[in-house]
C-alpha cells in the first residue's frame, strides 16, 4: 500500500499506530524525535509522514518546516492540539492534513488514502510539454526542471510550481487568491505563505523584493513575472 513514517514519542500510541497501519498492509517505520525523522526522510523514500507535534527534542511545527526544506512528501499532523490558529498555521507551513487526537485508525487510514490520492493525481497529471522561456529563464514542466541563464535552479516542488505557474502567464498580474487555489490547492490562507515562497524563489533567482528582476509584487493586487527590462 504505502510507505509510512510515524513520528511519535508516546510509546503506547506509537505501537498502536504501527500495529494498525501494518495490519492495513502499509510498510511502517517509526521514530520518536524530530531529528530522527529528518534523518529517516533524508535517506528513505516515504509516501506519507504521520507527525506528532509534542516531540521531546523539537516542536513538531518546527520539524515540519525543516522537513519541507528537504522533501515534498505528504505530511499528516496528528496531535492533541485543536487550536484553529495552529491548524491554519501548520497547513500554511506545508502540512497536507491535520488530525486531532484521539482518532480512530479507520479515520487515519481514510486521511492517508485521501492524501495519497491527491499526491498521485498531482504527480500523474500530464503537464504541458513545451518549454517555457521568459528572458533568461527556461522552465520545462514535463521534466520539472528550471534554468536561469543556462544554470540549473535547485527548487522545491512548491517553488517550481509557483515559478512555472507565473512563467506561463508572463506579464500578467496574478491575484494571491488565484495562486493559493492553483499552486497550493487551498481555498483559504494568508499572504505570509505566498510571501515566504516568493522570498525563497527570489533568492534563487538572484534578486530581492527591493530590486526585482523577474518577480514583481503589486501591493494589494498580486504578483507577476516578466523578463528584466
Amino acid at each position: 500500500m504505502a510507505r509510512v513514517l510515524v513520528v511519535e514519542d508516546d510509546q503506547f500510541v506509537r505501537s498502536a499506530l504501527i500495529r494498525h497501519l501494518t495490519e492495513a498492509s502499509h510498510t511502517v517505520r517509526s521514530v520518536g524525535t524530530a531529528l530522527e525523522a529528518l534523518r529517516e526522510v533524508a535517506h528513505v523514500g516515504f509516501d506519507v509522514v504521520i507527525l506528532d507535534l509534542g516531540l521531546p527534542d523539537l516542536d513538531g511545527g518546527e520539524a515540519l518546516k525543516m522537513l519541507r526544506g528537504i522533501t515534498d512528501v505528504p505530511v499528516i499532523i496528528a496531535t492533541a492540539r485543536d487550536n484553529e490558529a495552529d491548524i491554519v498555521r501548520l497547513l500554511n507551513d506545508g502540512a497536507d492534513d491535520y488530525l486531532t487526537k484521539p482518532f480512530s485508525v479507520e479515520h487515519l487510514s481514510a486521511r492517508i488514502a485521501a492524501v495519497l490520492r491527491r499526491s498521485r493525481t498531482t504527480a500523474g497529471a500530464e503537464p504541458p510539454s513545451r518549454v517555457i522561456r521568459v528572458g533568461g529563464l527556461s522552465i520545462d514542466p514535463l521534466r520539472r526542471q528550471a534554468e536561469l541563464d543556462g544554470v540549473a535552479l535547485d527548487l522545491t516542488r512548491r517553488e517550481f510550481d509557483l515559478l512555472a505557474f507565473l512563467a506561463g502567464r508572463p506579464g500578467v498580474v496574478v491575484a494571491r487568491r488565484e495562486l493559493l487555489a492553483e499552486v497550493w490547492q487551498q481555498s483559504y490562507g494568508d499572504d505570509q505563505t505566498i510571501d515566504v515562497h516568493l522570498s525563497w524563489l527570489r533568492r534563487k533567482l538572484g534578486e530581492t523584493a527591493a530590486k526585482p528582476r523577474y518577480l514583481h509584487t503589486l501591493r494589494g493586487v498580486g504578483v507577476k513575472l516578466e523578463p528584466p527590462q
